[in-house]
Order: structure tokens, then sequence, then C-alpha cells
């Protein structure tokens, strides 16, 4: 875990002390001893986290806190006040601002340690999960994948993603588009939760592709039950006239018009029952070539890798 902090504060024995403390326990410390001071540092080399004191005396605390959730730059750092409000008003106003976690002066190192450590740990959690659907990443998915291969137990990798979805975006747009890949999503967690695998983990790889690690023998139980959930409901993000058609009209940068069939799901299934994979990459690789010949079938469908070698 990246252990980067920047400390705000005009008092120079509280930077001290912090930097100090915090370079014992591990991690890397830069400090300023201004708002203008900080901001510039945290522009130039983002941290994982500031430190920030609300009273300082060339800057309002909540204004530099505001650049930082608003800038580019830092938009994604954690923050930590230190402060020495004492009214409920004054902390909700700062965690409201977008403050991760407060400590009040004075303070005791030890919590202040504790609390940073937290907080990162939280932060680390949050960057690793898709925006859109609140699953985890390529990160995490690879991990899982990785952890789930070395221990050499049974096996299902199932990558799925959609069909025609393109197409649904360009004629709807992007936020109708989103709703489309949040509603898959939930077809993924539900079917795992359905089928009863409690070592079911479903992953975000980005835009229309999952990823599924699963007992194998729960994957084609899963697989037919994303299929009946996906296809109950996405018509329910159509129009009715293209629900009732069964299609969308794209036009494309010749001008000319073109059909595209109800979006739907194809789910490509890897598994060590009759063969083994060497990493992750194996796995997915063959997942994804499951997938593709799912994809040559006309709706949603599934295709089982059932090859010894």
């Amino acid at each position: 875990m990246s252990r980067r902090v920047l400390v705000i504060d005009d008092d120079p024995d509280v930077l001290g002390l912090v930097k100090r403390s915090l370079e014992a326990e591990g991690f890397e410390v830069r400090t300023a001893g201004s708002g203008r001071a900080g901001l510039d540092a945290a522009t130039a080399a983002p941290p994982d986290l500031v430190l920030l004191d609300l009273s300082l005396p060339d800057a309002d605390g909540y204004e530099v806190l505001r650049k930082l959730q608003t800038g580019a730059a830092t938009s994604h750092v954690a923050v930590v006040l230190l402060t020495v409000a004492s009214s409920v008003e004054e902390l909700v106003r700062g965690l409201d601002a977008g403050a991760d976690d407060y400590v009040t002066k004075p303070f005791a190192i030890e919590e202040l340690i504790a609390r940073v450590g937290s907080v990162l740990r939280r932060s680390k959690s949050l960057r690793e999960l898709s925006p859109l659907t609140g699953l985890p990443g390529n990160f995490r998915i690879a991990e899982v994948l990785q952890g789930r291969i070395v221990s050499g137990g049974p096996l299902a990798v199932i990558h799925a993603d959609l069909d025609n979805f393109k197409a649904f975006n360009d004629h709807y747009g992007f936020m109708r588009g989103d709703n489309v890949i949040k509603f898959t999503a939930n077809a993924l967690i539900d079917a795992a939760v359905e089928v009863g695998d409690p070592t079911a983990f479903v992953g975000h790889v980005g835009g229309d592709d999952f990823i599924v690690v699963m007992d194998p023998a729960h994957a084609e139980t899963f697989c037919k039950e994303v299929i009946q959930r996906f296809d109950d409901g996405i018509l329910d993000f159509y129009d009715p006239q293209d629900a009732m058609r069964g299609a969308v009209e794209v036009i494309d940068r010749r001008g000319e018009r073109h059909a595209f069939p109800i979006v739907s799901i194809s789910l490509g299934v890897a598994t060590n029952l009759r063969r083994s994979f060497a990493s992750e990459w194996e796995a997915s690789a063959v997942a994804s070539e499951m997938k593709e010949h799912a994809k040559s079938e006309a709706g949603s469908s599934y295709r089982v890798d059932r090859r010894t070698s």
C-alpha cells in the first residue's frame, strides 16, 4: 500500500512531531507550513493522504480542502483534518466538504497514526472499485484469480460482456448505457447469490466486460440464471417502439441506417476440471475465447471450455 503523506500546518512543532512519528511507522512524509505551499506541493506531487490544519494564517482551511477535492491532480487524495474545532457543526462542515476523517487538537500521536492508516486502507479499497458498478476492478480481479490458481482448488473463470451494446449507447446515449451496465452487474451478483456459491467473486473489468470466479460445480447454473435475469429485464431500457420492433436504428458516418438487435449477454467459461492453468492470464484468455464462441450465436448464450489441453 502506498503511504505518501503531506502535512499542511503552520505550527513547526506539530509538523516536526507528525513527520518524525509517521516516518518511524514507514510513511513517506512531506510538510508545508501554509495553505498556498500545501496546495502547490500537493499539485506538483500528489500524495496518498493530506493531513490538513483548518486554522491556517494565509488561507481558509475549508477553501484549501475544496481546492484539493476539485483539483485535477488531487481529487483522489484522501484528507484528514487537524482541527481545534469542538462544535459538531464545524466538524460536520469539514466532512461534508469531502474530508475523510478528522483529529481534534491536541491529539495523541498514536490516534493520529491509527487514523491515517485506517483512511489509507479505506481509500485504497475504494480506488480499486469501479465507480459505476461498485465492483472490484482489474487489480483485485488479477489478485483473486492468481490466488485461486495457486491454491489448486476447483476453479471456474467466466468472462461476460454485452452484444450490440455500442449501438444501444450510440442510439440512447451514455447515461442510459451506464444504467444497462449497472443492471448487468446486478444480474451477475444476484445470479451468484441465487446459485448459493459462497466463493463466488464478481469483478468489473471495465465498460461492458465482467469477470466472475466461482466453483465450477455452479458455473453452468450460474450462466443460465444470468441469461434469464438479463433477458427478463433488458427490454425495460428500450423505448416501447424499439422494444416492439426488437431493434434500434443507428446512422453510420455515411448516413446509412443499420438495425441492431436487442442487447444480449455472452458468457465464456473456463475451468480447471480437465486442464490446469499456469497463470491468471491463461485462465482469463480461455474464458475470453469461449465468450467469443458464445457471441457467434444470436441472443444471450454461454459456452464452456471442455478441452483437456
